[in-house]
């Protein structure tokens, strides 16, 4: 009889393929399970933008989690912070072209929450979140053109980093899967803490018995 495959290790609570796409070049195996609730749409006056972020992804990955008992679960969410404004994903295109055209020829956060959590008999959770820079180019016709196309919904600050190219970043300073939408550096790290990737980054661990058989970027120490 044939033996089943085993059922991948994580699940990612998130429908976004940028984040899918991150995890899949990193040698993760998961599988998707999308939130089936709601996000919190508005910030708590109180609530710092990087708590906030994170408040998401810990929603995101405790309403999956607790549906899938004994099995990690990672959640995400990213928010633009610019001019003191958050900026979450944009209703119409209205909305996009304020957002773009408040981020234009200035510096902006991108600030990406991550939840690594498991149920059992005792959760545990990992917390934490990743902030890159960003420099926005001031150009009207190339923002029209973009909002024109459509790409801007369903994106934090209206913009997907990997569509637009150097038509509106000039500069990035930090993490750039960050601003993809998943900071990658630290999440491998995390699925490594929990043996969910071996340091090699290619998937998890094997049991010792089975092991015998083009952007300008600056270094610094951040998307649904």
């Amino acid at each position: 009889m044939e033996t089943q495959p085993d059922p991948p290790p994580l699940l990612l609570a998130s429908a976004s393929p940028r984040r899918a796409e991150l995890l899949r070049q990193a040698g993760v195996r998961f599988s998707v399970r999308s939130c089936p609730f709601r996000e919190p749409s508005s910030k708590p006056p109180t609530t710092s933008p990087s708590a906030w972020a994170e408040a998401l992804a810990h929603f995101k990955a405790r309403a999956v989690a607790e549906r899938n008992s004994g099995q990690w679960v990672l959640g995400a969410d990213t928010v633009v912070v610019c001019g003191g404004r958050l900026l979450g994903k944009p209703r119409d295109a209205d909305e996009a072209r304020e957002m773009l055209q408040l981020q234009a020829g200035r510096a902006c956060e991108v600030i990406t929450g991550v939840c690594l959590l498991r149920v059992a008999d005792v959760s545990s959770r990992f917390l934490g979140h990743e902030l890159t820079r960003v420099w926005m180019r001031d150009a009207p016709t190339e923002i029209e053109a973009y909002l024109a196309g459509g790409e801007w919904r369903g994106k934090a600050g209206a913009y997907g980093i990997q569509d637009v190219g150097d038509r509106l970043v000039e500069r990035v300073q930090g993490s750039f899967s960050n601003v993809v939408g998943l900071p990658i550096e630290r999440v491998t790290r995390l699925l490594a803490a929990v043996g969910l990737l071996s340091p090699s980054g290619s998937g998890p661990p094997r049991p010792a018995a089975a092991a015998g058989g083009g952007r300008k970027r600056t270094a610094a120490g951040s998307g649904d």
